[in-house]
Protein backbone atom coordinates (compact mmCIF):
# COMPACT_ATOMS: atom_id res chain seq x y z
CA UNK A 1 0.00 0.00 0.00
CA UNK A 2 1.19 3.70 -1.24
CA UNK A 3 1.77 6.14 1.97
CA UNK A 4 -0.80 7.87 2.65
CA UNK A 5 -1.18 11.97 3.60
CA UNK A 6 -4.31 13.77 5.18
CA UNK A 7 -5.85 16.50 3.48
CA UNK A 8 -8.51 18.95 4.67
CA UNK A 9 -9.05 15.49 6.80
CA UNK A 10 -9.77 13.64 3.95
CA UNK A 11 -6.53 10.11 4.29
CA UNK A 12 -5.44 9.56 0.77
CA UNK A 13 -3.10 7.09 -0.67
CA UNK A 14 -0.09 8.20 -3.01
CA UNK A 15 -0.87 6.07 -5.90
CA UNK A 16 0.48 7.40 -8.83
CA UNK A 17 2.24 5.69 -11.06
CA UNK A 18 5.07 6.23 -13.67
CA UNK A 19 3.06 7.43 -16.99
CA UNK A 20 5.26 6.00 -19.79
CA UNK A 21 6.90 2.87 -20.87
CA UNK A 22 10.06 2.25 -22.40
CA UNK A 23 9.82 0.51 -25.74
CA UNK A 24 11.33 0.25 -29.23
CA UNK A 25 9.70 1.02 -32.81
CA UNK A 26 10.87 1.26 -36.28
CA UNK A 27 11.07 3.88 -37.99
CA UNK A 28 10.82 4.85 -42.04
CA UNK A 29 14.44 4.00 -42.78
CA UNK A 30 14.28 0.73 -41.27
CA UNK A 31 16.32 1.66 -38.15
CA UNK A 32 14.99 0.73 -34.68
CA UNK A 33 14.68 3.29 -31.95
CA UNK A 34 14.28 3.88 -28.61
CA UNK A 35 11.03 5.89 -27.60
CA UNK A 36 8.22 6.04 -24.61
CA UNK A 37 4.55 4.82 -25.33
CA UNK A 38 1.70 6.34 -22.19
CA UNK A 39 0.45 3.91 -19.77
CA UNK A 40 -3.12 2.85 -20.14
CA UNK A 41 -4.38 1.09 -17.39
CA UNK A 42 -7.96 0.46 -15.63
CA UNK A 43 -9.15 1.96 -12.52
CA UNK A 44 -12.21 0.92 -10.66
CA UNK A 45 -14.20 3.69 -8.59
CA UNK A 46 -16.03 2.35 -5.72
CA UNK A 47 -18.11 4.59 -2.97
CA UNK A 48 -18.89 3.02 -0.34
CA UNK A 49 -18.19 -0.68 -1.46
CA UNK A 50 -20.55 0.28 -4.70
CA UNK A 51 -19.28 -0.03 -7.87
CA UNK A 52 -19.69 2.57 -10.06
CA UNK A 53 -17.26 3.14 -13.04
CA UNK A 54 -14.20 2.05 -14.80
CA UNK A 55 -12.15 4.56 -15.97
CA UNK A 56 -9.06 3.91 -18.69
CA UNK A 57 -5.93 6.40 -17.71
CA UNK A 58 -2.29 6.50 -16.98
CA UNK A 59 -2.68 6.46 -13.11
CA UNK A 60 -0.79 10.49 -12.62
CA UNK A 61 -3.59 11.57 -9.88
CA UNK A 62 -6.08 8.71 -9.17
CA UNK A 63 -7.14 9.81 -6.05
CA UNK A 64 -7.96 13.24 -7.72
CA UNK A 65 -9.32 11.39 -10.58
CA UNK A 66 -12.36 9.49 -8.30
CA UNK A 67 -12.73 12.76 -6.39
CA UNK A 68 -13.52 14.67 -9.16
CA UNK A 69 -15.67 11.88 -10.66
CA UNK A 70 -17.99 11.89 -7.97
CA UNK A 71 -17.51 15.51 -8.03
CA UNK A 72 -18.67 16.11 -11.66
CA UNK A 73 -22.06 13.98 -11.24
CA UNK A 74 -22.90 15.33 -8.51
CA UNK A 75 -22.89 12.43 -5.76
CA UNK A 76 -20.13 14.40 -3.57
CA UNK A 77 -20.74 18.20 -2.97
CA UNK A 78 -18.06 19.09 -0.30
CA UNK A 79 -15.05 17.41 0.68
CA UNK A 80 -16.21 17.47 4.27
CA UNK A 81 -18.37 14.45 2.77
CA UNK A 82 -15.33 12.78 2.30
CA UNK A 83 -13.58 10.26 5.10
CA UNK A 84 -10.94 8.87 2.63
CA UNK A 85 -9.53 7.78 -0.94
CA UNK A 86 -7.16 4.80 -1.26
CA UNK A 87 -6.28 3.46 -4.69
CA UNK A 88 -4.57 -0.51 -5.22
CA UNK A 89 -3.00 -0.79 -8.47
CA UNK A 90 -3.37 -4.63 -7.91
CA UNK A 91 -6.80 -4.50 -7.40
CA UNK A 92 -7.00 -1.68 -10.38
CA UNK A 93 -9.11 -0.27 -7.75
CA UNK A 94 -9.96 3.67 -5.94
CA UNK A 95 -12.22 2.94 -3.23
CA UNK A 96 -13.75 6.28 -1.89
CA UNK A 97 -15.12 6.03 1.84
CA UNK A 98 -17.81 8.31 2.29
CA UNK A 99 -20.17 10.47 5.37
CA UNK A 100 -22.88 10.51 2.92
CA UNK A 101 -26.35 10.08 4.84
CA UNK A 102 -27.66 7.44 1.95
CA UNK A 103 -26.12 5.19 -0.07
CA UNK A 104 -25.94 6.19 -4.32
CA UNK A 105 -28.43 4.06 -6.06
CA UNK A 106 -26.39 1.99 -8.34
CA UNK A 107 -29.43 1.12 -10.29
CA UNK A 108 -29.88 4.57 -11.46
CA UNK A 109 -26.03 4.85 -12.66
CA UNK A 110 -25.79 1.33 -14.05
CA UNK A 111 -21.96 -0.07 -14.34
CA UNK A 112 -20.03 1.54 -17.03
CA UNK A 113 -16.39 1.66 -18.46
CA UNK A 114 -15.00 4.69 -19.76
CA UNK A 115 -12.70 4.40 -22.50
CA UNK A 116 -9.72 6.40 -23.81
CA UNK A 117 -12.03 8.02 -26.52
CA UNK A 118 -13.12 11.50 -27.09
CA UNK A 119 -16.64 11.06 -26.17
CA UNK A 120 -16.73 10.36 -22.34
CA UNK A 121 -20.43 9.46 -22.18
CA UNK A 122 -20.91 9.40 -18.33
CA UNK A 123 -23.00 12.54 -17.84
CA UNK A 124 -25.92 11.12 -15.46
CA UNK A 125 -29.50 12.95 -15.66
CA UNK A 126 -30.13 16.24 -17.12
CA UNK A 127 -27.20 18.84 -15.82
CA UNK A 128 -28.37 21.36 -18.56
CA UNK A 129 -31.54 21.42 -16.41
CA UNK A 130 -29.03 22.27 -13.33
CA UNK A 131 -26.05 24.55 -14.75
CA UNK A 132 -28.51 26.72 -16.39
CA UNK A 133 -29.51 28.14 -12.91
CA UNK A 134 -25.57 28.76 -12.19
CA UNK A 135 -24.40 32.04 -11.98
CA UNK A 136 -20.58 32.55 -13.30
CA UNK A 137 -18.57 35.77 -11.85
CA UNK A 138 -18.13 38.33 -14.77
CA UNK A 139 -14.17 38.73 -15.61
CA UNK A 140 -12.32 40.45 -17.73
CA UNK A 141 -8.32 39.72 -18.90
CA UNK A 142 -5.54 40.93 -20.77
CA UNK A 143 -4.17 40.06 -24.61
CA UNK A 144 -1.23 40.47 -22.53
CA UNK A 145 -1.97 37.66 -19.83
CA UNK A 146 -3.25 35.46 -22.61
CA UNK A 147 0.48 35.43 -23.99
CA UNK A 148 2.42 34.92 -21.03
CA UNK A 149 -0.01 31.95 -19.31
CA UNK A 150 0.47 30.38 -22.89
CA UNK A 151 4.20 30.91 -22.85
CA UNK A 152 4.35 28.92 -19.66
CA UNK A 153 1.83 26.12 -20.51
CA UNK A 154 4.21 25.49 -23.67
CA UNK A 155 6.92 23.94 -20.92
CA UNK A 156 4.50 21.36 -19.75
CA UNK A 157 2.92 18.98 -21.49
CA UNK A 158 5.42 16.74 -20.37
CA UNK A 159 4.40 13.29 -21.01
CA UNK A 160 3.11 14.04 -24.49
CA UNK A 161 6.53 15.60 -25.45
CA UNK A 162 7.84 12.29 -24.98
CA UNK A 163 5.16 9.96 -25.63
CA UNK A 164 2.04 11.75 -27.00
CA UNK A 165 -1.38 10.05 -26.91
CA UNK A 166 -2.41 12.02 -24.06
CA UNK A 167 -4.49 15.01 -23.21
CA UNK A 168 -2.92 18.24 -21.25
CA UNK A 169 -5.48 20.51 -18.92
CA UNK A 170 -4.47 22.99 -16.11
CA UNK A 171 -5.83 25.25 -13.60
CA UNK A 172 -4.29 28.94 -13.61
CA UNK A 173 -4.55 32.03 -11.97
CA UNK A 174 -3.38 35.12 -14.27
CA UNK A 175 -0.31 33.63 -15.87
CA UNK A 176 0.47 31.45 -12.53
CA UNK A 177 0.07 27.80 -13.63
CA UNK A 178 -1.84 26.15 -10.28
CA UNK A 179 -2.04 22.73 -11.25
CA UNK A 180 -1.76 20.64 -14.34
CA UNK A 181 -2.72 17.17 -14.79
CA UNK A 182 -2.10 15.06 -17.98
CA UNK A 183 -4.23 11.58 -19.12
CA UNK A 184 -5.20 9.44 -21.81
CA UNK A 185 -8.87 11.20 -22.09
CA UNK A 186 -9.57 14.79 -21.81
CA UNK A 187 -12.25 14.28 -19.50
CA UNK A 188 -10.09 12.33 -16.88
CA UNK A 189 -7.79 15.45 -16.61
CA UNK A 190 -11.01 17.76 -16.00
CA UNK A 191 -11.90 15.28 -13.42
CA UNK A 192 -8.60 14.99 -11.47
CA UNK A 193 -8.41 18.88 -11.19
CA UNK A 194 -12.12 19.21 -10.31
CA UNK A 195 -10.69 16.71 -7.45
CA UNK A 196 -7.93 19.00 -6.86
CA UNK A 197 -10.38 21.64 -5.99
CA UNK A 198 -12.83 20.02 -4.39
CA UNK A 199 -10.22 18.87 -1.81
CA UNK A 200 -8.53 22.25 -1.51
CA UNK A 201 -12.02 23.95 -1.82
CA UNK A 202 -11.08 26.35 -4.39
CA UNK A 203 -13.59 28.76 -5.54
CA UNK A 204 -13.48 28.82 -9.44
CA UNK A 205 -13.92 32.63 -9.29
CA UNK A 206 -10.27 33.44 -10.90
CA UNK A 207 -9.79 30.61 -12.11
CA UNK A 208 -8.67 29.84 -15.57
CA UNK A 209 -8.96 26.41 -17.03
CA UNK A 210 -6.63 25.20 -19.88
CA UNK A 211 -7.05 22.18 -22.20
CA UNK A 212 -5.56 20.79 -25.32
CA UNK A 213 -8.51 19.26 -26.14
CA UNK A 214 -11.59 20.71 -28.12
CA UNK A 215 -14.40 22.37 -26.63
CA UNK A 216 -17.20 20.19 -26.45
CA UNK A 217 -20.48 20.48 -24.93
CA UNK A 218 -19.57 18.50 -22.44
CA UNK A 219 -16.32 19.85 -21.44
CA UNK A 220 -18.50 23.61 -21.19
CA UNK A 221 -20.81 22.24 -18.72
CA UNK A 222 -17.96 20.43 -16.59
CA UNK A 223 -16.16 23.50 -16.27
CA UNK A 224 -19.62 25.43 -15.50
CA UNK A 225 -20.13 23.11 -12.91
CA UNK A 226 -16.56 23.68 -11.26
CA UNK A 227 -17.53 27.35 -11.20
CA UNK A 228 -14.94 28.60 -13.84
CA UNK A 229 -15.42 31.53 -15.75
CA UNK A 230 -12.84 31.28 -18.10
CA UNK A 231 -12.23 28.17 -20.94
CA UNK A 232 -9.08 28.34 -22.89
CA UNK A 233 -8.36 25.58 -25.34
CA UNK A 234 -5.34 25.00 -28.18
CA UNK A 235 -7.76 23.02 -30.11
CA UNK A 236 -11.02 24.09 -31.57
CA UNK A 237 -14.63 23.82 -30.27
CA UNK A 238 -18.24 22.35 -31.32
CA UNK A 239 -21.22 24.26 -32.25
CA UNK A 240 -22.91 22.91 -29.54
CA UNK A 241 -20.27 23.69 -26.93
CA UNK A 242 -20.52 27.41 -28.30
CA UNK A 243 -23.83 27.38 -27.66
CA UNK A 244 -23.98 26.19 -24.21
CA UNK A 245 -20.67 28.69 -23.64
CA UNK A 246 -23.09 31.20 -24.98
CA UNK A 247 -26.15 30.12 -22.73
CA UNK A 248 -24.06 30.01 -19.28
CA UNK A 249 -21.34 32.87 -19.91
CA UNK A 250 -18.13 30.93 -20.02
CA UNK A 251 -15.53 33.42 -21.61
CA UNK A 252 -14.34 30.56 -24.86
CA UNK A 253 -11.00 30.64 -26.29
CA UNK A 254 -10.04 28.59 -28.73
CA UNK A 255 -7.41 27.88 -30.95
CA UNK A 256 -4.73 29.14 -28.34
CA UNK A 257 -0.93 29.01 -29.38
CA UNK A 258 2.05 31.06 -29.52
CA UNK A 259 -0.02 34.73 -30.28
CA UNK A 260 -2.44 33.24 -31.62
CA UNK A 261 -6.47 32.66 -30.52
CA UNK A 262 -10.10 33.14 -31.54
CA UNK A 263 -12.48 34.13 -29.00
CA UNK A 264 -15.75 32.35 -29.84
CA UNK A 265 -17.47 34.27 -27.02
CA UNK A 266 -17.07 36.83 -24.40
CA UNK A 267 -14.74 39.10 -26.79
CA UNK A 268 -16.06 41.83 -24.79
CA UNK A 269 -14.50 41.09 -21.59
CA UNK A 270 -10.42 40.72 -23.22
CA UNK A 271 -8.84 44.23 -23.06
CA UNK A 272 -6.75 43.89 -26.62
CA UNK A 273 -3.63 45.66 -24.77
CA UNK A 274 -1.32 43.89 -27.29
CA UNK A 275 -2.59 44.44 -30.91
Amino acid sequence: MSPEITINSVQLTQASLPRTAQVQAVDQKGERRAGEIAQERPLTLYLDKQELVTVMTIGAEPELLALGWLKNQRIIERVQQIKAVQVDWETESAVVVSQLEQSVKTSDLGKKTVTTGCGQGTMYGDLMDYVSHLTLPKVTLKQSMIYALLARLASHNEIYKRAGAVHGCALCVGDEIIKFVEDVGRHNAVDALAGHMLLHELKGDDIIFYTTGRLTSEMVIKVALMGVPILLSRSGITQMGLDIAQQLGVVLIARAKGKHFLVYHGEKQIEFDQV
